[in-house]
């Protein structure tokens, strides 16, 4: 049946602040009557692209595609007015559709205020080859609370909720032919509310960005034969164990009168240009299924699509039978789970192999569009963009993208963790779940939550779903964890992303800045970095607003600086992929307003660290985990006995015949027991000291194997058998890993030493050797 929101009409609680000052990218004043040309503060290589009479013109499902249809998008009349007042007789300005209200590219360039109300108009003609047909109204996201009015009259309920698409059906209430006025009313109270909001708010600062309020997803009218198929959901499946055999899943519902056994489909599976299986004659009322023989199973480096092309026939055989329908579609074998590794280890598992999620947050905003890419081509470099830099997963961050985007990532092979928008009051990592949550939100969090996974559950690139996000509206989390494994048990649940866990889900998922970090390896769960980094540089000339502090997790001052922080950041992974992590995401993919620890500018223009040293350390995560030793250990665990002094020694004191019995022998680290990441043996507040330390290595460590583990508060520098191996600068807050190319170990005896200098603030040196060789 058609899709019409049926939800009662909820008003949302909400306490109104002073009206939010003018945005300080501030736009162009809007002349009554015009669409302005209007240049954004920041542009990108694709705004143009929006300037058009038909932005964002391609179909905007491509999980169901009929050709019987026509895009909306482009000059709508606006007036934007009290809230509860009615349609204005005069609109006074336009807005370019699909582009929410705060961006320039919708050529409004404002907020819409909570005690306001945005009525979008514009006139419709239904072809008149289109009669005899049910014509639907498509929005593709409307952000938040919007009625459709067609002539005056209401049609269908409100729909509330501003990431999910909707359906209303014009049927009964046009002719064809015929001019018709449409207008949507439109309420959006973004974070005065109690809605889902995610990252949008009426006063962006920090990590919460501009608004998107009112039409930001595509609006498209389609027409569907009377008894034709309104919906068609498609799965396909496999068992990794036995590959030569895969299963297509189809469940189809009619559109208007029920299908008698009158009616029958036929169903073409193609791979590229060849029909792999084919059904003539099928019973549409009952699920339908097609075996596959050896099925090209879908992943990042091959990522295999079969398309499905499905026609509607009626008669009383297939010779005298008439056609009433046909669509397209596709589907993809994909299988992802988490269970134990042949050591025993729980790791996230695709088609049947472990694999390490290397992967990007992304948090899809534009400068020029906020929430709407200003075209396809953009939407799609984003995906690519990641690819191309060795990245296999992007987690979608508290926003829901339009279908387009989850289609590219299929085609082009990237998997994707999709959050649930949440929003609402907060919980601290040491707090209990919230148990006193406004039944409103608590209400509207679920629905969207069920609206979201049935919306997109069609894309094989999702590989799993983030229900809350660093205690934002946590409430029930194990019951949201069941429900959400209910509704769709094939894919990952990450019940709760970094903060406070409660032990549900397949993953157990911390948040580490700068990081990287990993939590206790589990006997059923996964462990999960769900976001690390966040290194900040600023690039002039392709800022979102100069003049505004633009921040990162830790700012840097140079594209060099920034690569070598990434890299001696990501080595640090594979002694935790060794031990037990399952995957990485890194923040961030882009800039997004004033916060630059993206990889690429807020306008994708400029890529900041250097593309070619990534792309070989994120070709070394492929494959098995690498194997683990520890060849020196550091004290993090356990005091290791270290000799040391706080007085210049002179000499060669880093040779392993130098003569320390003078020097104290004291437990490791050493340092205040105040510093981030610290694990103090002993205190040690001076302004330098010198630490010697012998060892015996049983089995030789080849060149490439060995690594240092170090910790260090500020300077350091590492001596191995009297020749230097590592010098180092400034400060880290957690152990770092540091892979030592040119270094060997022989068996026998070693002497390790170390020099650390501190200027300010907290204090802290400490080292070890570890061994970490590629998985076999």
């Amino acid at each position: 049946m058609v899709a019409v929101d049926d939800a009662p009409r909820e008003d949302c609680d909400m306490s109104l602040a002073t009206p939010p000052s003018i945005f300080a990218f501030a736009l162009l004043v809007l002349a009554p009557g015009a669409l302005p040309a209007q240049e954004p503060s920041l542009a990108t290589r694709w705004s143009d692209a929006a300037r058009v009479p038909t932005p964002r013109p391609e179909h905007p499902r491509p999980r169901l595609v009929r050709e019987s249809w026509q895009s909306l998008n482009g000059a709508w009349d606006l007036a934007i007015v009290e809230r509860f007042a009615a349609v204005p007789e005069e609109f006074d300005r336009e807005v370019r559709v699909p582009f929410p209200l705060e961006s320039a590219l919708s050529g409004v360039g404002e907020p819409l205020r909570p005690d306001q109300r945005a009525y979008y108009r514009r006139d419709i003609t239904v072809p008149t080859d289109w009669a005899g047909q049910r014509v639907l109204l498509h929005c593709a996201a409307v952000d938040w609370e919007c009625e459709v009015l067609l002539d005056g009259q209401p049609i269908g309920r409100p729909h509330q909720g501003g990431y999910t698409p909707f359906t209303v059906d014009l049927t009964g209430h046009i002719n064809f032919g015929d001019d018709h006025e449409l207008v949507l009313s439109v309420w959006d109270p973004t974070d005065a509310g109690n809605q889902p909001v995610g990252k949008q708010t009426l006063n962006p600062h920090g990590i919460w960005y501009t608004g998107a309020s009112g039409v930001w997803g595509s609006v498209w009218l389609e027409a569907v034969p009377e008894q034709g198929i309104e919906e068609a959901r498609v799965r396909a499946s496999f068992d990794p164990e036995q590959p030569d055999r895969g299963m297509i899943g189809l469940e189809l519902e009619p559109a208007g009168a029920a299908w008698t056994d009158q009616h029958f489909v036929r169903v073409r599976i193609t791979e590229g240009d060849r029909r792999v299986a084919e059904l003539v004659q099928a019973d549409p009322r009952q699920p339908i299924r097609i075996t596959i023989a050896r099925p090209k199973a879908w992943s990042p480096e091959d990522p295999q699509l079969y398309g499905i092309e499905l026609s509607l026939h009626v008669g009383e055989n297939t010779a005298a039978a008439r056609q009433l329908d046909s669509v397209r579609s596709y589907t993809a074998f994909r299988h992802v789970a988490v269970h134990p590794d042949p050591a025993g280890v729980p790791r996230i598992h695709l088609n049947g192999e472990p694999r390490f999620l290397l992967g990007l947050l992304d948090q899809g905003f534009w400068p020029d569009g906020i929430y709407t890419a200003p075209s396809d081509a953009a939407l799609r470099f984003d995906i690519g963009a990641a690819k191309e830099l060795g990245f296999d997963t992007l987690r979608k961050h508290v926003k829901v993208e339009p279908e387009r985007w989850y289609h590219h990532c299929d085609q082009l092979g990237i998997l994707v963790l999709q959050d649930i928008v949440g929003g609402g009051a907060r919980i601290r990592p040491d707090q209990a779940d919230l148990e006193n949550v406004d039944a409103h939100y608590a209400r509207r969090f679920e629905q969207e939550m069920r609206a979201t996974m049935q919306a997109l559950d069609h894309y094989p690139s999702i590989v799993g779903w983030v229900v809350f996000n660093e205690g934002w509206g946590q409430h029930e989390t194990a019951r949201y964890a069941k429900l959400a494994n209910d509704l769709d048990p094939t894919r990952i649940i990450d019940a709760v992303s970094g903060w406070a866990d409660r032990g549900v889900g397949d993953l157990y998922d911390m948040h580490n800045y700068p990081g990287p970090g990993s939590p206790p390896v589990e006997k059923q769960r996964a462990a999960f970095l769900g976001e690390f980094g966040g290194f900040g540089l600023v690039e002039q000339g392709h800022l979102w607003n100069p003049d505004r502090r633009n921040w990162g997790y830790r700012n840097l001052q140079t594209r060099d600086e920034l690569t070598d922080r990434y890299v001696d950041c990501l080595n640090g992974l594979f002694p935790l992929w060794a031990k037990g992590l399952s995957g990485a995401i890194y923040t961030q993919l882009t800039d997004v307003e004033i916060e630059v620890n993206g990889l690429y500018t807020y306008d994708r223009a400029v890529l900041k660290p250097d593309a070619a040293r990534l792309k070989a350390l994120h070709a070394r995560f492929r494959g098995a985990p690498p194997q683990f030793s520890e060849v020196l250990p550091t004290s993090q665990s356990s005091a290791q006995t270290w000799r040391m002094t706080t007085t210049e020694p002179g000499g060669d004191w880093t040779a392993t015949d130098f003569d320390d019995s003078t020097w104290k022998s004291a437990p490791g680290g050493f340092g205040t027991a105040n510093t981030p990441g610290a694990v103090v043996g002993t205190r040690w507040d001076g302004q330098q000291i010198w630490l010697r330390r012998a060892f015996t290595v049983d089995q030789a460590v080849p060149a490439g194997a060995a690594w240092l583990s170090i910790h260090h508060d500020e300077d350091a520098e590492v001596y191995l058998d009297g020749q230097r191996i590592a010098a180092f600068d400034g400060w880290t807050s957690s152990y770092l890993m540091v892979p030592l190319p040119e270094v060997a170990l022989s068996a026998g005896a070693h002497t390790l030493a170390v020099h650390c200098k501190q200027t300010d603030g907290g204090q802290f040196v400490d080292v070890g050797i570890l061994r970490v060789e590629a998985g076999r």
